[in-house]
């Protein structure tokens, strides 16, 4: 009998430490679901999640990145309308200007009170316990 696992995958918050007030970057993704997202993919057989973090930050937005810490697993079965994928999100910092590429149409670098409206997958969601963590250090609450 198969077995159905979830999917393995990485998001990165890429902080611009050589710009004011840190902002973030986010990709307009060119592939279906569309919207705005934070860079990451899929972690590729025989990768570490810190080793597809950093290809994906490089492929997707043209940056070396710093990993500074894990920080947090997303795992919500509905998380990505095309399969079941669980996100292991790093906290990064760069500097340089990110250039889209890879299956990014755009980027766009925000501040925290300028983020675009059309978040794809959990995004909204993990940026909004990013903010809470960065501004206050309190940590997303595990849940369901």
């Amino acid at each position: 009998m198969a077995h159905r696992n979830p999917t393995p995958t990485v998001d990165i918050i890429i902080e611009l430490i050589d710009k004011p007030h840190l902002p973030i970057v986010l990709i307009e993704r060119q592939n279906p679901p569309h919207g705005w997202a934070l860079p990451g993919g899929f972690v590729d057989y025989g990768e570490s999640v810190e080793t597809a973090a950093k290809r994906e930050a490089e492929e997707e937005v043209s940056l070396q990145v710093e990993l500074i810490e894990q920080f947090q697993v997303y795992s919500a079965p509905d998380r990505d309308p095309r399969q079941h994928t669980l996100s292991v999100v790093f906290l990064a910092s760069a500097q340089g200007e990110p250039k889209a590429n890879d299956d990014a149409k755009n980027l766009g670098i925000f501040p925290s009170w300028e983020l675009p409206k059309n978040l794809c997958f959990d995004h909204e969601r993990i940026l909004r316990d990013y903010w809470r963590y960065r501004n206050y250090g309190i940590r997303p609450h595990l849940t369901n």
